[in-house]
């Protein structure tokens, strides 16, 4: 038998002392009571105990130094005779906690918790906690909050300023009995939060009611988000509104990205041209509109809907609906407040008042403001079709601001396709079938030409008629009249 043997021990190579356990420290022997009293006096917050009728069972030693008392001789005191201000006992009658309360103690304002404790739905104590042990915190806290609410009220103030210039009820113009009525519609859908469809033809400003519902309602300093539904892709369009997950689909993002929804909490969602949204997409948003819950592509989890909906197409959706095109509980569920913008056809009288509010916003000379329009142009833009609504009277508009002289608008300043193409007018009893058929033929090769892009031939092909025809009656109306050449 060798001396490993005799001592016990066998040789496991270099490793068998890493084997070896370390000694572990002694074990400190500690009542239940005792640990309890540790804890508390661990917190660096004042904390306290009171019994149902407000008596202290544990006051910790950081609140006795706050105070200047030894926490010990507090206990089986009554709460009122220690802390000033103190409600722990009425928390103790109507069992009803209050968190972050104010208590004013050595003249300070404290945030302070009282929780009440509950066994079998009766309470057996109270829980108190000061969250500041050093005064000078609570003065520090108070001049931050003031300071971020300051900041808050100016950015709040900034928000609405900035959406009121462009985006409020006041900057949709017009005098006709339809907009007026339009405008009060939508002061009363902007109070609520109910979900509001606006209806009418490209151009007509659908987009400006929404923007107008938005700045008057309680949303206003919220954001507003727009949709597209005709210019997102489909593959794209339900991560755009839901956003997506980590690795969700190939080319996502690693970190994930938020959707429109919740970009928009708490404010409103524009979806234009709601029509164009597909019909597997059309269930997931009545959901979203339902539930008021959605959940990110390729996530698990459920994310809270906070948003209001305006929702706008320049599409017939009650025809769609007959046709299969949109869902029936969609258009009912977004159909709540309807509102639909006639074209500016059906209302000629706001003509010349978008025009002249158009004209200071849309240059920086300030003599914009004074430029005057003749009976002859205010005639020719009353009796134009405005096919492009709105929007194609501000691009007319523009091109008058580049080539107007003066500042007095004559039908020579406007361009020459709004008097050919304006309504109709009864033509004069004296006018001859010869007139009748030259103001046709000139029409016709002026439309000919301007869908050519003035190339002859093409446009003696597209007319009928031989080439050197053309010639020959583009040179006998030119020597007609100015404006003729002009149109040709």
């Amino acid at each position: 038998m060798n001396g490993e043997e005799l001592s016990g021990r066998t040789t496991r190579g270099p490793q068998a002392e890493e084997a070896v356990a370390l000694p572990r420290p002694p074990e400190v022997q500690i009542s239940q009571l005792e640990m309890h009293r540790l804890i508390l006096d661990s917190i660096f917050n004042g904390v306290m105990v009171t019994d149902p009728q407000g008596y202290i069972t544990h006051f910790n030693k950081p609140y006795g130094q706050f105070l200047g008392v030894e926490a010990g001789e507090q206990v089986g005191r009554h709460c009122t005779d220690v802390i000033e201000n103190t409600r722990m006992h009425i928390v103790a009658q109507t069992g009803r906690a209050e968190i972050n309360q104010s208590q004013r103690i050595k003249g300070q304002n404290m945030v302070v918790q009282r929780i009440p404790i509950k066994k079998d739905g009766q309470v057996i104590a109270v829980f108190g906690q000061v969250m500041f042990k050093d005064v000078r915190d609570v003065s520090k806290l108070a001049r931050k909050l003031s300071v971020l609410e300051s900041k808050v009220r100016l950015y709040e103030q900034e928000l609405i300023s900035l959406r009121s210039t462009r985006y409020n009820l006041e900057s949709i113009v017009g005098v006709s009995r339809s907009i007026l009525e339009l405008k009060k519609e939508a002061a009363r859908a902007a109070s609520g939060a109910l979900p509001v469809l606006i209806t009418g033809e490209s151009g007509t400003g659908k987009e400006l009611f929404a923007q107008a519902i938005h700045s008057a309602g309680p949303r206003r300093t919220r954001p507003f988000v727009r949709i597209n539904c005709a210019a997102i892709p489909k593959d794209l369009l339900e991560s755009e509104l839901f956003g997506y997950e980590t690795g969700a689909f190939t080319g996502a993002r690693s970190e994930g990205k938020p959707g429109k929804f919740e970009l928009a909490r708490g404010g409103t969602v524009f979806l234009d041209e709601i029509g164009d949204l597909p019909m597997d997409m059309q269930p997931k948003l009545l959901r979203v509109l339902e539930e008021k819950e959605f959940e990110r592509v390729g996530g698990t989890a459920v994310i809270k809907a906070d948003f209001r909906l305006l929702a706008a197409s320049n599409q017939n959706l009650e025809q769609m609906m007959t046709q299969d095109g949109f869902r029936k509980d969609l258009y009912y569920r977004l159909n709540v407040i309807p509102m639909h913008i006639p074209p500016l056809r059906e209302r000629p009288e706001d003509i010349l008042a978008l025009i002249h509010h158009y004209l200071p916003l849309a240059s920086d000379n300030a003599q914009a403001a004074r430029i005057r329009i003749d009976k002859g142009a205010e005639r020719i833009l009353r009796n134009y079709n405005w096919p492009g609504n709105v929007r194609e009277l501000f691009n007319v508009t523009d091109r008058i601001l580049h080539a107007l002289e003066g500042d007095l608008v004559t039908p020579r300043d406007l361009p020459l396709y709004l008097s050919r193409n304006c309504r109709k007018e009864a033509q004069p009893s004296r006018s001859s079938l010869k007139e009748v058929v030259a103001r046709a033929e000139r029409e016709a090769i002026a439309y000919a030409l301007g869908l050519t892009g003035g190339n002859k031939s093409d446009a003696a092909r597209l007319l009928g008629i031989h080439r050197t025809l053309l010639y020959k009656k583009i040179r006998k109306y030119k020597e007609m009249s100015l404006d003729t050449a002009n149109a040709i």
